[in-house]
C-alpha cells in the first residue's frame, strides 16, 4: 500500500470514528425523547431539520449546479434503504436498553463486506474478514447471552433488518462516490427520507413543545455531521476495509448508557470494548 493509499484510509477510519461518536450522540436523544414522540415523527423531523440545513449550504457553495445530479436512480435507492433502515433502528432505540439497540445497530458491518463483493466486486483480504470475526467476538462478549437478552424477539429480527438495509445504503455510496461529492449524497438521502417518511409522520402528527422542537434540531446537527463523515468516508476507502470502525460507536454509548441510564458497564462490555479495538488494530495493519 503506498503512502497516499496508507493515508487516505487512516483518514476515512478517523472520519468513520468520528461519525460513530455523533450517531451516538444522536441515539441518546432518541432514547430520550422516544417516551413523548412517535418514531414516525422523530424520523421525519430528523431528516426535514437536516434538509433546512443542508439546502443552503449547497446553495453558497455551489448554487444551483451543486444539485444536479446523473443519479437520481441510486439516491432513490440509497434514501429508501436508508431510511427504511433508520425507521427499524429508532424504533428500537425507544423500546430497549441502549447498549442492546446500538449492539444491533453493530451488526451492519457484518453484512457490509457481502453486499460490496455482490454489487461491487470488492474483494475483502482474509486479514479483513479475520478482524470482522474477531470484532463479531467483541459483540457477542458485550451482550453475554448467558445473563443478558434482548427483551423480544421480533425486536431482534428489526434490528437486524435494519443493519441489512443499512448495508446496502452504505454500499450504495461507494457505487457513486466518483460522480456525486458527500453534501450531495446527504443532501439527497434527506430529501429522498424526508418525502418518504412526510405521510407517517402526518398519520401520527402532535404540537412540539420548544424543548422538543430544539432537541430535535440537535439531533438533526448531530446526525447530519455524523452521515457526512461517514458518506465521506465511504467515497474514500472500500466498504470492507472500514466497516468494522463503527464498533467502536459501542465504547461511546456504553458509557452514555452507564451516565444517562445506569446500565451497567461490566467485564464482559469491557473485554468486549477490548476484541473491537484489537479488531480494528488488526485490520489498520492488513494490505
Amino acid at each position: 500500500m503506498t503512502i497516499n493509499a496508507s493515508r487516505t484510509r487512516n483518514l476515512a477510519i478517523l472520519a468513520v470514528i468520528s461519525g460513530e461518536l455523533c450517531f451516538a450522540l444522536m441515539g441518546a436523544i432518541i432514547k430520550y425523547v422516544s417516551p413523548d414522540l412517535s418514531n414516525e415523527l422523530i424520523v421525519f423531523y430528523r431528516n426535514f431539520f437536516a434538509l433546512l440545513m443542508l439546502a443552503p449550504l449547497i446553495a453558497l457553495k455551489d448554487g444551483v449546479a451543486g444539485f444536479r445530479t446523473q443519479n437520481p436512480h441510486f439516491h432513490l435507492i440509497r434514501g429508501t434503504f436508508g431510511v427504511a433502515a433508520m425507521a427499524c433502528f429508532f424504533y428500537i432505540l425507544g423500546q430497549m436498553q441502549f447498549t442492546e439497540a446500538i449492539l444491533l445497530k453493530l451488526t451492519t458491518p457484518f453484512f457490509i463486506p457481502l453486499a460490496a463483493y455482490l454489487w461491487l466486486r470488492e474483494p475483502s483480504s482474509r486479514q479483513t474478514l479475520f478482524a470482522i470475526f474477531v470484532g463479531f467476538i467483541g459483540v457477542i462478549c458485550i451482550l453475554d447471552p448467558r445473563t443478558r437478552g434482548f427483551s423480544a424477539l421480533d425486536l431482534v429480527a428489526i434490528g437486524l433488518a435494519g443493519s441489512i438495509l443499512a448495508a446496502l445504503a452504505k454500499t450504495t455510496i461507494r457505487r457513486m462516490s466518483v460522480e456525486e461529492p458527500s453534501l450531495r449524497i446527504v443532501f439527497y438521502f434527506s430529501l429522498v427520507a424526508t418525502l418518504l417518511s412526510f405521510p407517517f409522520a402526518w398519520a401520527n402528527w402532535q404540537v412540539l413543545s420548544l424543548q422538543q422542537v430544539t432537541l430535535l434540531v440537535l439531533l438533526a446537527v448531530v446526525a447530519t455531521v455524523g452521515q457526512l463523515l461517514i458518506t465521506a468516508a465511504y467515497r474514500r476507502a472500500p466498504a470492507g476495509k472500514i466497516g468494522q470502525y463503527a464498533y467502536t460507536s459501542l465504547i461511546f454509548s456504553s458509557l452514555m448508557g452507564w451516565y444517562f441510564w445506569e446500565e451497567a458497564l461490566t467485564v464482559s462490555i469491557v473485554l468486549g470494548c477490548l476484541f473491537i479495538v484489537g479488531a480494528g488494530i488488526l485490520n489498520l495493519k492488513s494490505k
